[in-house]
């Protein structure tokens, strides 16, 4: 993946020096949510599949952990600003009410019945942040549990990964839907033109995904996730279908409307509940990831809504 074009003085300074052999160096601080959050997402990418020209040895450099460490204060102050519930009966029965509340703007909805297909090209260049590296966060959780938790985070993520066959996987039926609409498939195309609601999505799960700290956090968000997910995949399905979308187009979501249903049940009682009587210290860490998830897609989606109702692109120029 290409370094981005910088967004402000504090990216600036870090794919400025990311080009160059690891060495000291004092980058300002972030002037905006778009200077903040590429900076975050393109320290956070070393972890993953890292940058293209970009040394290695920069991915542990205690300079850039302590940079990192300044700006996920600032990210994580924001958060724990969110109204977390007291659990209810229990953790699973709480996260079943947290994701049947009434949320935001319906994103799926419009792009069941109203999308053009310019828009649906739009979304997907948003998703295809996260979608082509699916799964991949959530994995960090994978050996800081025990039990009964981890074998259920395991029988999810083994779904993610298409049971070891690789044109299963859904980072790979992503691609099949990046290719029928005309898209680069190319790991981290879009990064430049997404706005940093979109980039702010994907921090958030690494910096739960990160921290062996924030597991509990990390468990809550993918639970959300995969207990919201059913519905609004049948949406974008049967949307790419009213737009011309053939099978193969449409096989990323009609695989998660399939999966999903069963991963959220896996996901609350198995994955979430498990880990709460297991270390119940951590059950409303749980409930903070879930409720971070809800709200950042939330917010999301009215960005992308107010911005098409307004006749604009929701990317960036």
């Amino acid at each position: 993946m290409k370094l981005p074009t910088a967004r402000g003085p504090l990216s600036e300074a870090l794919v400025t020096a990311l080009v160059q052999a690891p060495h000291d160096f004092t980058p300002g601080d972030p002037t905006s949510d778009d200077d903040l959050h590429l900076g975050l997402f393109v320290l956070y990418e070393l972890h993953y599949r890292g940058w293209d020209g970009v040394d290695d040895a920069w991915e542990w450099h205690p300079g850039l952990l302590a940079l990192r460490a300044r700006l996920e204060a600032r990210f994580e102050a924001d958060l724990r600003t969110l109204d977390v519930p007291e659990i209810d009966r229990d953790v699973p029965h709480t996260l079943i009410a947290m994701t049947q509340e009434a949320g935001g703007p319906s994103l799926s909805g419009y792009i069941r019945g109203r999308a053009t297909y310019g828009q649906f090209r739009e979304f997907a260049t948003h998703r295809s942040v996260y979608h082509l590296r699916e799964a991949d966060p959530h994995t960090f959780a994978i050996p800081r549990l025990h039990g009964k938790a981890k074998a259920a985070l395991i029988e999810v993520q083994i779904d993610e990964y298409g049971g070891g066959v690789v044109n299963r996987m859904h980072q790979e039926l992503f691609k099949d839907t990046m290719v029928a609409l005309g898209l680069d498939t190319t790991y981290g195309a879009y990064v430049d033109v997404v706005p940093w609601q979109t980039l702010a999505n994907n921090n958030l799960m690494s910096l739960f995904g990160l921290h062996r700290r924030l597991r509990g956090a990390l468990l809550g968000h993918l639970a959300a996730y995969e207990m919201t997910s059913t519905a609004p995949n049948r949406n974008y399905g049967n949307g790419l279908r009213r737009l011309g979308g053939d099978k193969k187009a449409t096989k990323f979501y009609d695989e998660h409307v399939e999966a999903d249903a069963v991963h959220e049940q896996i996901a609350a009682y198995d994955m979430c509940g498990s880990f709460s009587e297991a270390e119940p210290e951590l059950a409303r860490d749980v409930l903070f990831g879930a409720r971070c998830v809800l709200t950042m897609e939330d917010r999301w989606a009215e960005y992308v809504l107010q911005r098409w109702g307004a006749g604009e692109s929701s990317l960036r120029a």
